[in-house]
């Protein structure tokens, strides 16, 4: 007979904004390290000109 453990795990779900600040760090040193500035800003344009802006 195999003895399973139970463990616990939490199961809530973290503030975005503790997200975001978790996040922004790696995502600014990639932006950085593959010269995505000019990748983002195109892409934004481009966004804003399909919404009409």
């Amino acid at each position: 007979m195999a003895h399973t453990a139970h463990r616990t795990s939490r199961q809530g779900r973290r503030h975005p904004v503790v997200a975001t600040l978790m996040a922004l760090p790696l995502a600014v040193l990639l932006l950085l390290v593959f010269d995505g500035w000019e990748t983002v800003a195109t892409q934004a344009s481009s966004v804003g000109e399909m919404l009409g802006r």
